[in-house]
């Protein structure tokens, strides 16, 4: 079975007048729903930001949604809460992880690295908390998983050794945060893409932490979309919920 999906990227061209501008390049695509997983980044129980878990509620039923329709469409899917491993420790999901054959990467390809567009130094949050702290547990217990299909890891070489011993080749990606772990993590977008791994973003699901008492001084959602548009120029294309759940918009983080 394939997903047919339209990717979303930017390319750096040239307008009639001969200025440089960002070009949207859009293209359908068909992928093998055999040879394709989605991994869950860090949607978890709590946050110690109150905005940032008040956006993850309002996203993990559309989530749950994707989740549930690309499994019933053969898609592998991977939960990857990170820091909560322990809670899932015994599970068949979580065994299934650490019991497989292990496939080492290749060397990481050298690639360009930008600066990302918004200043989270402060750590992100909207709602006036400054001070991390390990908040959560485990996964939202809003996203089901499937112990007879579904992996739990939060280690990235791990997580490879599942895509290359089941011929797995795209991964899409949906959760938290945008501009943290989603790209950043040892299995985020970044160490993906630089192992081959094609990746893909699900735009609408996802999240940055963003405050926008800082540069670049814009609402919470525009910092949101600024780091998806970073994403889409630098890293990786993006793709709508909508398609994968037979063209249904509505709740998620908004149409971007």
């Amino acid at each position: 079975m394939d997903l047919i999906v339209t990717t979303r990227r930017q390319v750096l061209a040239q307008d009639e007048g001969g200025h440089a501008c960002w070009q949207v390049v859009e293209r359908s695509e068909m992928l093998p729903a055999a040879r394709t997983a989605l991994l869950i980044c860090d949607v978890w129980d709590r946050h110690w930001s109150r905005g940032a878990a008040e956006r993850v509620e309002a996203m993990v039923p559309r989530m749950n949604r994707v989740a549930t329709a690309l499994r019933a469409q053969g898609v592998r899917i991977i939960h990857a809460p990170s820091d909560t491993l322990a809670f899932y420790e015994g599970t068949p999901a979580r065994r299934r992880m650490q019991e497989l054959p292990r496939v080492p990467p290749p060397s990481p390809r050298d690639l360009p690295d930008p600066p990302l567009p918004v200043d989270a130094s402060d750590q992100g949050s909207d709602t006036g908390e400054t001070e991390p702290y390990q908040a959560w547990t485990r996964q939202h217990p809003g996203l089901e998983i499937d112990h007879d299909r579904d992996g739990i890891s939060d280690q990235g070489e791990e997580i490879y050794s599942f895509l290359a011993g089941q011929g797995i080749d795209t991964l899409l990606f949906m959760g938290v945060h945008t501009n943290m772990c989603v790209l950043g993590r040892s299995f985020g977008i970044k160490q993906m893409v630089r192992w081959g791994v094609r990746t893909l973003l699900i735009r609408d699901l996802t999240d940055a932490m963003y405050n926008p008492a800082r540069p670049p001084y814009v609402s919470h959602a525009e910092g949101t979309r600024l780091v998806v548009e970073y994403i889409e120029k630098f890293w990786a294309p993006t793709i709508h919920s909508a398609e994968l759940l037979g063209g249904a918009r509505d709740v998620g983080a908004g149409d971007r």
